[in-house]
């Protein structure tokens, strides 16, 4: 189909693109989650999309991206934040509404699919896209094609362990998986927050710690020094690992304009090689990304 639909399922808002087949958008629109309510979010699904063809005036192919993903297992709905999806049979449910064969993938694979296809690593062979938001994604694009694992679980990095953690870093807060210490509980937008709060009993966000930091503050400094250096850490986790020609950050704490100066500083330390030369390098779909990879589950022919 000349025609792609994405729809971004999150947990506030649900967003549907419609790209052409050389990637330009042509219809673009965003309307709440229902709240908790499975039944609710597979009718509005559909209305979305039928209403997206009417528009256009011709059927499209569909891809979604969720929070979690489904089990290769059980086909069902696991890890999601959402949690009225958890346990549903959600592709297949949508499959039934629309009459037609859906595509779903985890939010931070579709960003990083986005950002493979015609994005900031639009000429990468090799490309590990990170979200830095509310929670920690991780995804892995390798030729244009998403890579999913046995598992499904590629680029979960968010949920390993802080690499060579200090004693202060020791056991690390408890993560929502039930383990503790995960890299998700040091470098998300939130774990900043409690960071900067723990030294300093000041309540800030990640952004505003950024800001406080732009004009010399020195709580504000150690508190971005820490965190840069658990972000360079858990990085060169992933780059001693598979080496990817570039790594596209998006998520909220992805604005901070200082990262991309300072990680590439600070990761020759960490990376198992006697140089370092991984671009790293903001979204350029920014918020947009993860609703334009959904549509790109459908490969480009």
């Amino acid at each position: 189909m000349a025609t792609r639909i994405g729809i971004d399922l999150g947990g506030t808002k649900i967003e549907r693109v419609a790209l052409s087949q050389c990637g330009e958008e042509r219809y673009r629109t965003r309307i709440p989650t229902p709240a908790d309510d499975y039944q609710a979010i597979i009718a509005v699904i559909a209305r979305l999309v039928r209403e997206a063809e009417e528009h256009l005036g011709t059927q499209a192919s569909v891809g979604i991206g969720t929070p979690g993903s489904p089990s290769p297992r059980t086909s069902l709905m696991r890890n999601a934040n959402t949690q009225c999806l958890n346990g549903k049979p959600l592709a297949q449910d949508l499959n039934k509404a629309l009459g037609r064969e859906v595509r779903i993938a985890n939010d931070a694979n579709c960003f990083t699919l986005s950002e493979a296809v015609d994005g900031a690593a639009r000429d990468a062979d090799v490309v590990f896209g990170v979200i830095l938001g509310t929670g920690t994604g991780g995804g892995v694009v390798i030729n244009r094609q998403l890579l999913t694992g046995r598992n499904a679980i590629t680029g979960e990095w968010g949920h390993n362990p802080l690499p060579w953690p200090n004693a202060s870093e020791q056991p690390g807060p408890s993560c929502f998986c039930g383990q503790r210490g995960c890299v998700e509980t040091f470098v998300s937008g939130p774990a900043m927050a409690r960071d900067h709060e723990l030294h300093t009993g000041e309540r800030l966000n990640a952004s505003q710690i950024a800001e406080h930091a732009a004009t010399g503050e020195a709580r504000a400094l150690a508190s971005l020094d820490r965190y840069l250096d658990r972000l360079a850490r858990a990085l060169a986790s992933v780059i001693n690992i598979l080496d990817p020609d570039i790594i596209v950050l998006g998520g909220g704490v992805s604005r901070i304009e200082g990262l991309y100066q300072e990680l590439p500083k600070r990761l020759p330390t960490y990376v198992f090689s006697d140089s370092f030369a991984t671009p790293i390098v903001p979204a350029r779909h920014g918020d947009a990304s993860g609703v334009r990879g959904a549509a790109w589950l459908w490969p480009e022919n």
